[in-house]
């Protein structure tokens, strides 16, 4: 049997890391405050505003950046500002879902905690980016800042929605079912829902732009939104104000103004020409895709993971096992990150936080 290879946590972007502000633009390797074994490895990772939540093998949690404590007996974390929300291990047959403030000790009684009973939780730990998540919290929101301290409650849906996975942005409500199926529900002001409108809708429906595509994951973001299908292909939609849908935006053309005037001379009249399109129209902007769009990846890549932050989307592919972002220049369409091919890593898993991304990779085995 071929040994596990465990592989390291990597982090950029904004804080998220106990990196300063605006530092963000190379890749560094996470790791505890102070690592005795490889039980204290890293396996998972949640990204708030202003810390980290590191989840290590051997179940302990520490967080990192403006706030520093430690637990034992975790299987999970997720970060929000007002709020840290852990998977417990209470006995051989239950866990238990607590909610600490994140300045706390995480002594005592937290500010609720719910039981949560699962057959498959005893299966053992599943490595990251793999489809087995037991004992893990995928049905917790991404809005980290939207985050109410007030115990959960339980909203039935209809019996024949079967939840493969569940994920929140700041206002809207992405469900995957296990027919592959996608359907959307909560606020559509910025063409999240993928409805083709603006409308919120109060209740799961249906993406009819994507029935009869079998989807196998879906990520939101803080106001668009990201599936997968299984033959590799990514459908992007709803707000597009700092290119997160990869597809061109007016924000993101005068930074591309000011790269490419530095590198070759480009005048503003020069740039405007070299947007126009071959009829003479101004190149399309687009601030809202209110539908899905199908993203055409560099190189016919095939995308199998994929997660959103606030105004960034992050995609993991088949062929190169690297990630759709680059460095701190906004951009409106997909870029390899170089880091990872040239240290000869092999992505396999990304998270993103609302303005970091955190990548899990391992060392590519030598042919």
């Amino acid at each position: 049997m071929a040994k596990e290879r465990h592989g390291t946590w990597f982090g950029f972007g904004f804080c998220g890391f106990g990196q300063a502000p605006g530092s963000g633009n190379g890749c560094h390797a996470v790791h505890c405050p102070e690592p005795l074994s490889a039980s204290d490895d890293i396996c998972r990772v949640s990204a708030s505003w202003s810390y980290t939540a590191l989840v290590t093998r051997g179940g302990r949690v520490e967080l990192s950046g403006s706030v520093s404590i430690a637990a034992d007996g975790c299987r999970d974390a997720w970060a929000s500002e007002g709020l840290l929300v852990v998977l417990r291990e209470k006995a051989r047959s239950s866990t238990e879902l607590q909610a600490w403030t994140p300045g706390s000790s995480m002594q005592g009684e937290p500010l609720w905690a719910q039981d949560l009973v699962s057959g498959a939780e005893a299966q053992g730990e599943d490595e990251p980016g793999s489809e087995a998540r037991a004992g893990t919290l995928p049905l917790l929101p991404h809005a980290r800042a939207y985050v109410n301290p007030r115990p959960p409650f339980c909203q039935p849906l209809a019996p024949e929605l079967r939840v493969r996975q569940l994920e929140l942005g700041a206002e809207h409500v992405l469900l995957l079912c296990e027919a592959g199926q996608v359907f959307s529900w909560g606020g559509g002001r910025h063409g999240q829902l993928g409805h083709g409108t603006l409308e919120a809708e109060p209740e799961p429906r249906l993406l009819e732009a994507l029935q009869g595509l079998r989807m196998t994951e879906v990520a939101a973001g803080g106001w668009h939104s990201v599936c997968l299908s299984e033959t590799g292909d990514v459908y992007i939609w709803g707000w597009n104000e700092s290119g997160q849908l990869a597809l061109p935006t007016r924000s993101t053309a005068g930074e591309r103004t000011a790269v490419r005037e530095e590198a070759t001379g480009l005048n503003d009249a020069a740039e405007e020409e070299a947007a126009q399109a071959g009829d003479g129209a101004p190149a399309p902007f687009i601030a809202i895709q209110p539908f899905p769009a199908l993203l055409d990846l560099p190189l016919g890549s095939d995308a199998v993971k994929a997660s959103c932050g606030s105004r960034h989307t992050a995609v993991v592919t088949r062929k190169y096992g690297q990630l759709g972002h680059k460095d701190s220049i906004s951009l409106d369409r997909p870029c390899r990150v170089e880091y990872f091919a040239k240290k000869q890593l092999e992505v396999r898993a990304v998270t993103c936080g609302p303005w970091n991304t955190y990548v899990y990779a391992v060392e590519r085995e030598k042919v």
